[in-house]
């Protein structure tokens, strides 16, 4: 067990070589937003969901409707989500991305594939079939991760929560892990 546990260390040690070596790359999409990593929450949830009411959302935060309704108005006036009333309840205010916001997400996610597709084509057949296999294995691993819910406690220390912005496809899951560090801490207070 503990050759596992030096293997996973190891894993670790070139996961987060990558992830410096792609935030160092300053023309990501992601570093031209000026988004906070709330904001980028809010964007990612609606790519996902599509529209959601404030109190939806704001669950799915974690934080309360004054505090979601923040950090929704400054996307906004940045013309990234549209708020709208319920057809059913027009107490309800309805939150959905603009064509903006569309693209926004879309230039993040290609951005990342792009350079995934790049740093994949500089390895042989051989590497790339290794690649291949280890992907699928920690796909698999993520499939009974999920399937496990709630009552598997997972490792036995897992470090900080890291968001989850939306269930990345096979062919985005490297992408999106590996991408840019945010630029400001969780928890912050700021949107």
């Amino acid at each position: 067990m503990a050759e596992n546990e030096q293997l996973i260390a190891d894993i670790m040690v070139v996961q987060q070589q990558l992830r410096s070596l792609f935030a160092a790359d300053r023309s990501d999409p992601l570093f031209s937003s000026h988004l906070t990593l709330s904001q980028l929450k809010i964007l990612m949830l609606l790519s996902r969901h599509g529209t959601l009411s404030g109190g939806e959302l704001a669950r799915m935060l974690g934080v309360g409707l004054a505090t979601s309704s923040g950090m929704i108005d400054r996307l906004v006036v940045q013309d990234l989500v549209t708020r709208s009333e319920d057809l059913q309840d027009r107490r309800v205010r309805r939150i959905g991305l603009t064509r903006a916001g569309s693209r926004l997400i879309a230039s993040i996610v290609d951005a990342g594939q792009e350079k995934m597709r790049a740093l994949l084509s500089r390895l042989s057949a051989e590497e790339l079939e290794i690649v291949s296999q280890a992907t699928a294995l920690l796909v698999r691993a993520a499939q009974q991760e999920s399937s496990a819910g709630p009552a598997n406690p997972g490792p036995a220390n897992p470090g900080p929560a890291e968001p989850r912005p939306a269930e990345p496809r096979p062919a985005e899951a490297s992408s999106r892990e590996l991408g840019p560090a945010p630029r400001r801490p969780v928890g912050s207070g700021e949107a």
